[in-house]
């Protein structure tokens, strides 16, 4: 490499010899490529003479000496702007109003607590209100962290896509951060450019630059006018290769993207209803605490109140010392700050956060790679999924099982019997019509490069036919290609014979489109026959025949053109595509996944409707349909199941929304009809997954409320457009993230049916007992424990919860649905006033029932409600089965956390007694707790017997009603 690297006078700036003793720093070439200076180029030797200056054979790529190119010219990575520290996400939690609230509090608690006793025990309550919300912090910015780096970690992941390189004269898939100056990189529809280069060769090269530049028009890519390709644009038409002349942070992507920061703090709906819920209830909490403020001050005023003593607190302004009368208010006041405190629910964020973290990082295990977080929850109210055929559905492995030449099955040894003349052919349209390439390894011999359809016919031209790809290319230059598409579904090509100057044209292509521009076809003695009508009906027999054995159809198709038509207006020859001569049909099998029946009866199971889209013929598409359980046995010719997409697309907007939720199968459709499809489906109020692998599925995919790519066939536009990316390609992985998106939701209600009962019960409690009593039973010390420690444990012990099979047996969540159901209602309601009557009577008759004080009789009316908790978590695990201990042995996270709960608990009231303001309690009293506490069990069993309404019990109030009175 150092005969090809030299030194200039600045270290930092290489240079490289080229053709004609030129010397020209990288510098300068990165600044020629970026600036798309045509005539600088062309005086350095245009894209051919740079490669020959960077030691790289067009034909073979570079040989070794990647370590060297990389030290030299440096790696095809970009240097990002510093991730966000974990101080960030400190200070963003301290912009929660729900801190704030409690950092006043904290503030009033102390400043009265040390007023009234002292700076020695009177910085208990505000101490431990700020201690909590050092934790509520805390726990929010590490969590908040975490994922931030999970982001990134994914990010990574998701960057790293694979392009194929030519290196010592074989092509190979490689990692986009392996690309080095001088590779030889092949491009195809759909692909990322992976670093700045020039065109070397290729045919109706287009790309789109509007990542770059922000124009929407694909921009076309030659060698005379335009070789120019740019790291992160897209490649949306035609084939090519190029050669890579600038790196990493050296190419015009790299520049933008050191100056990008990648935001995480994506907020799903979700989190915004639940952000929405806190702001409502913590709303509740300021005006009973405000209530409870008047209240207690009118009775302390009026001489209601006693103390101690039985003597009445305030006796009049002349008679009542201020200090008392400063001691009672700020009294009463810490009062109403407790019941702020326990008003607001601080668990809510924190267990959306958990759930969807923890989610996220076991779809990644179950092959489903989330790039946006809001498809996590959306998934599982998915209605609809529309999903591709190939390779989603089916393995992607093709292999040509029928070749028919002429009528004739051609088979096995038959081969051998084929015209010399149509073999020729044969070898023409397969040899050089085609985006694959062969590689003849000494290793491992004969080697096939492409799509999984390219690869088929390849392997079978080459090993059935004798193929020699090589005799092949030389014999025939190419004079233009039209490459293919999902709409063309054909890919034709014009080429002159070396030998004799003559040009011929080939097309290969969907059987029955091809069928359509032929006017005669070749039998297996190298005859030409007129395709009359009768014939033609014969062919489509034939085509129908296969497809419906589950084949793709291809067929193949030439042209000796006598005189070249105009050329097109991008200055090429148009290649003929009428009069042409059949040549023969294959018949492709792709045999279907294992498991991907069970996956489509699991999601119909569900509620959820699965439709396949494909570009395959009607027979086919119907046969595979059938085989994976979206279509019937005795469906198959239904009226309105299967569609085509040039029928589906003439309809009439009426008739397309009365006939779309019939539909089933969508064969020969092209991303339009897709597109069409999801508008449809949406407007008639479903939630649409889509499935796409192609760069014409970008609209669709972005169209639908959950866009899935596909991680192996899918190219980087779909990827880039979708929410999720389905690792494997495989729609059982599909039917995972159904799963997982309901198992979301499902946590996320679990824990606001036992946040809330928790919250309703400590409400009422409070708020009754200084009402009547003028003194709460539960401090501020005790009310954050419950509400913070216990709810934070909580969340990590219902938010972990893995999807079982029984979230299949509903149907899927409505987009509109309440987040607290009716069921919901039912449970919380229920236990909470439970727990509401079994306190209160303790807090007014527990001194006398046990025969103790009132310290004591505080610290059963305490032990009960956190024990209350602890059982009634193992209620919220199921919202409607009656059995809530099912497959808890399986939940190792949620027993450890309801130990350690309990253990706290103990400590809390046996060690921490002046901190927590409790006293110790024997094993009777212990007893009696935990009896009412596990009573909750049996009365959460007999609850759910009780029917409720599958209305939401808010639709029955008229809003409007009431806000007009």
């Amino acid at each position: 490499m150092s005969d090809i690297f030299q030194d200039n006078m600045h270290d930092t700036d290489l240079v490289i010899n080229l053709p004609n003793h030129l010397v020209i720093s990288l510098t300068i070439l990165s600044k020629v490529v970026k600036e798309k200076n045509l005539d600088e180029l062309f005086k350095l030797g245009g894209g051919k003479g740079i490669a020959v200056s960077l030691k790289t054979d067009v034909n073979r790529g570079i040989d070794g000496a990647v370590e060297d190119r990389q030290k030299e010219f440096g790696t095809n990575t970009y240097i990002k702007p510093p991730a966000k520290g974990f101080f960030h996400f400190v200070f963003e939690a301290f912009k929660d109003p729900t801190i704030l609230i409690l950092l006043a509090c904290a503030a009033l608690s102390l400043g009265f607590g040390i007023k009234e006793n002292g700076p020695k025990e009177g910085w208990y309550d505000g101490g431990s209100i700020f201690l909590a919300v050092f934790l509520v912090i805390s726990v929010s910015a590490i969590s908040n962290f975490r994922q931030s780096r999970q982001f990134d970690k994914l990010s990574k992941v998701s960057n790293n896509i694979t392009v194929e390189v030519v290196r010592n004269g074989r092509r190979q898939q490689l990692s986009i951060f392996d690309i080095v100056v001088g590779d030889i990189v092949c491009l195809k529809i759909g692909d990322q450019v992976p670093a700045d280069g020039l065109f070397l060769d290729g045919h109706s090269l287009q790309v789109d630059e509007s990542s770059m530049t922000g124009e929407s028009d694909h921009v076309e890519i030659n060698q005379d006018r335009n070789p120019f390709l740019f790291s992160g644009t897209k490649v949306s038409d035609g084939y090519a290769r190029m050669l890579i002349t600038s790196v990493g942070m050296n190419t015009t992507w790299g520049e933008m993207m050191s100056t990008i920061s990648q935001d995480s703090n994506e907020q799903t709906p979700l989190q915004a209803r639940l952000n929405k819920l806190t702001s409502s209830i913590g709303k509740v909490g300021l005006a009973v605490a405000f209530l409870v403020l008047v209240v207690l001050l009118v009775r302390f005023f009026t001489g209601t109140t006693t103390d101690e003593n039985g003597n009445k607190e305030f006796n009049g302004f002349g008679k009542t010392k201020v200090d008392d009368v400063i001691n009672g208010v700020l009294r009463i006041i810490a009062a109403a700050v407790t019941i702020v405190v326990v008003a607001i629910p601080e668990g809510l964020p924190l267990a959306v956060t958990l759930t969807l973290a923890y989610s996220m990082n076991r779809m990644m295990a179950d092959q489903a790679m989330v790039r946006r977080l809001s498809a996590c929850e959306t998934m599982g109210s998915a209605t609809t999924i529309c999903t591709d055929k190939t390779g989603t559905l089916t393995l992607n492995q093709m292999k040509i099982t029928k070749f028919w030449l002429g009528k004739e099955c051609i088979e096995g040894k038959s081969y051998v019997s084929i015209a010399a003349n149509v073999l020729e052919l044969l070898h023409q349209g397969v040899g050089l019509n085609t985006t694959g390439s062969v590689y003849v390894s000494s290793a491992s011999g004969l080697e096939f490069y492409g799509s999984p359809t390219e690869k088929a016919i390849l392997s079978w031209a080459v090993l059935e036919l004798n193929m020699d790809t090589e005799k092949v290319k030389q014999n025939f230059s190419v004079l233009h290609v039209e490459a293919f598409n999902s709409e063309k579904k054909r890919s034709g090509i014009l080429m002159k014979k070396v030998e004799d100057d003559t040009v011929h044209a080939h097309w290969k292509g969907a059987a029955e489109m091809i069928l359509k521009t032929c006017s005669h076809y070749y039998d297996s003695e190298g005859n030409v026959n007129s395709l009359n009508n009768f014939e033609r009906m014969k062919f489509d027999q034939i085509i129908q025949g296969m497809a419906a054995s589950s084949l793709r159809c291809i067929a193949f198709a030439h042209k000796q053109v006598l005189e070249l038509e105009d050329v097109n207006p991008n200055g090429q020859q148009k290649i003929q595509d009428n009069g042409l001569i059949l040549l023969g049909l294959v018949g492709l099998k792709d045999p279907c996944r294992p498991g991907v029946k069970t996956a489509v009866e699991d999601c119909q199971y569900a509620g959820v409707n699965v439709k396949m889209i494909t570009g395959d013929n009607v027979f086919t598409a119907t046969a595979i349909a059938t085989e994976c359980g979206i279509l019937k046995l005795n469906e198959e010719m239904d009226d309105g199941l299967v569609v085509e997409g040039v029928t589906f697309r003439n309809y009439t907007e009426e008739e397309r929304m009365e006939k779309v939720d019939k539909i089933c199968v969508m064969a020969r459709s092209s991303p339009f009809d897709k597109l069409l499809m999801v508008q449809c489906l949406k407007k008639k109020g479903h939630v649409v997954a889509v499935t796409g692998d192609g760069t014409n599925d970008a609209p669709a995919l972005k169209e639908a409320d959950i866009g899935l790519s596909m991680g192996i066939q899918g190219t980087e536009v779909a990827k880039e457009s979708s929410d999720i990316v389905i690792l494997d390609d495989n729609f059982a992985s599909l039917a995972t993230v159904l799963r997982w998106g309901r198992c979301v939701y499902n946590n996320i209600q679990k824990f606001i049916q036992f946040q809330l009962t928790v919250n309703v019960a400590a409400l009422t409690i409070n708020f009754v007992a200084a009402v009547s009593a003028g003194e709460v039973p539960l401090t501020a010390v005790q009310l954050l424990w419950v509400n913070l420690i216990m709810d934070t444990l909580g969340a990590l012990a219902l938010a972990t919860e893995k999807p079982t099979m029984e979230l299949m047996e509903k149907p899927p969540v409505g987009r509109k649905e309440p987040l607290i159901t009716n069921v919901m209602w039912r449970n919380l309601l229920a236990q909470a006033f439970y727990q509401i009557v079994v306190l209160l009577a303790l807090q007014f008759k527990g001194e006398s029932i046990f025969g103790v004080n009132e310290k004591v009789n505080d610290t059963l009316i305490f032990n009960t409600f956190v024990l209350c908790q602890v059982f009634n978590e193992f209620n919220a695990r199921k919202l409607e089965k009656k059995n809530v201990f099912e497959g808890i042995h399986r939940n190792k996270l949620f027993l450890g956390i309801i130990g350690i709960t309990i253990i706290l608990q103990v400590v809390m009231v046996e060690f921490l007694k002046k901190f927590a303001d409790t006293e110790r309690l024997n094993g009777r009293q212990w007893g009696f707790c935990i009896g009412i506490a596990a009573a909750s069990w049996p009365i959460g069993w007999l609850i759910k017997c009780i029917p409720v309404p599958e209305k939401p019990i808010f639709s029955y109030v008229n809003w409007n009603k009431l806000r007009c009175m």
